[in-house]
């Protein structure tokens, strides 16, 4: 099967397309002029019920939707559309839009960017001790956009709000100066759309240099979810898995994060076929996704998800929250809300698929998991923990937030206790006195 994609110049063309109406063809235009909008025809064809439009979960992920804009901004870019204007002009209208949400939340673009030899490694980024994050120049697109995410300034062609890198020569020295570093994370854009020579152009360096330290080499890709083919009949499928079965040979561990935000889009032949094949290689794969409405913010689903992708040979990883960028309000699901669907699919799973971790938000501070719900001391409180830290002091170590049930990231909650500050603010720890009750009462620690 070969790869067609479609976007704003050609999505019309689509067959399946005449069973939306106009007002949803032009919301694509509309809102796919502002954030980015590319398809293939394998989602289209296998993974889309198009007699479940607008509401199915496949077609909510990959075509833009009205309300992903907020009502004023979505005017803004409707009239602008319709008006007749420079392209330069037009292009100033959205990118004024674009830089209002957050293109870069977490500090990604600026707090994450390491040196060496006097030189920003532009194309990387260093938050977490253990953990680098690689952004190959040539893995900056996917095979689809999915409409949340968080990476989606990667794709609109604003140079200044990208980061990629060309070369692994200073990624080596880096990892060499910093030995605690043990993993490095392919990422982008998707590191998978590249050729097999492409992707071993940027691999062979680390596998060459001999580094002591790097125990783990990670890929994080939605390809499983958008192309399987590139696993089973692609051109260059063998030589990909030939790679991959090279970095375990030479005794780094490889394992692909797979993203999967829905039970869908493991229900094809093909993508089963090729997490079989990626599975004997050597590679593990990891799962992970964002709990969000309209998609999956439902228990059930997040069960059958579970189980399947354990079923397959998959190891579920992360339920995140979230984040806060694009279109948040239109996916946001409350704080509350999302511990209680993680909490009753959690119930109905068996131990082994119990390695999921969540629901999580990766903001600035680091990974922050939501625990519960408790009250202590006569308030209601959120308990959090931090799951990964820029600074390590703060791992595993309980505080709280007061209670909001209107919450949906953390920049929304405030300290419990009538305390000034977070303990990623001020070091302000919960006391060893407040761990024991809480754990006398019962918080669920996931």
């Amino acid at each position: 099967m070969n790869i067609k994609y479609y976007n704003l110049s050609n999505f019309e063309t689509i067959p399946q397309i005449k069973k939306l109406t106009n007002e949803q063809i032009n919301a694509i235009k509309v809102v796919g002029n502002v954030l980015p909008f590319k398809i293939n025809n394998y989602v289209i064809d296998e993974l889309i019920n198009w007699s479940n439009i607008p509401n199915d979960a496949i077609f909510q992920l990959v075509f833009p939707q009205k309300e992903m804009l907020t009502k004023e901004n979505y005017e803004i870019v409707e009239k602008a559309l319709n008006s007749d204007i420079s392209k330069e002009k037009l292009r100033t209208i959205i990118n004024e839009i674009r830089f209002k949400l957050n293109p870069h939340p977490a500090g990604q673009k600026n707090d994450n960017i390491p040196e060496i030899e006097g030189v920003k490694l532009t194309g990387v980024q260093h938050k977490y001790n253990q953990t680098v994050l690689f952004f190959p120049n040539h893995g900056q697109t996917c095979h689809a956009y999915c409409t949340f995410c968080f990476r989606w300034p990667q794709f609109i062609g604003i140079d200044e709000l990208k980061f990629a890198s060309r070369e692994t020569e200073l990624l080596v020295k880096y990892i060499k100066k910093n030995d605690q570093i043990t993993d490095v994370l392919f990422t982008g854009g998707d590191p998978m759309v590249m050729s097999a020579k492409r992707l071993e152009a940027y691999i062979n360096p680390l596998l060459e240099a001999d580094l002591p330290n790097l125990k783990t080499i990670r890929i994080g890709s939605k390809s499983l979810a958008y192309w399987p083919y590139k696993y089973t009949d692609d051109k260059d499928s063998d030589d990909i898995l030939k790679l991959f079965k090279k970095i375990v040979d030479k005794g780094i561990h490889l394992s692909f994060m797979a993203h999967f935000n829905h039970p869908t889009e493991m229900s094809t032949d093909v993508v089963k076929k090729a997490i079989k094949n990626i599975l004997e290689t050597g590679a593990q794969i990891r799962t992970q996704s964002p709990i969000m409405k309209h998609i999956n913010d439902n228990p059930i689903i997040w069960e059958n998800m579970w189980k399947e992708q354990v079923k397959l040979g998959m190891i579920p990883y992360y339920m995140f929250i979230a984040r806060d960028t694009s279109a948040q309000e239109y996916f946001a699901v409350t704080l509350e809300d999302s511990l209680e669907i993680y909490n009753k699919a959690y119930k109905n799973i068996s131990g082994i698929v119990r390695t999921v971790r969540g629901p999580s938000m990766s903001a600035a501070p680091g990974k922050v998991q939501l625990l519960g719900i408790n009250e202590i001391n006569g308030e209601k409180v959120f308990m959090l923990k931090f799951l990964q830290a820029r600074n390590t002091d703060w791992l595993e170590k309980p505080f709280c937030a007061k209670y909001d049930p209107d919450a949906i990231w953390l920049d929304d909650l405030k300290p419990a206790f009538n305390k000034k500050n977070f303990i990623f603010d001020e070091n302000e720890f919960i006391s060893q006195a407040d761990v024991k009750k809480i754990i006398e009462d019962k918080i669920i620690y996931n």
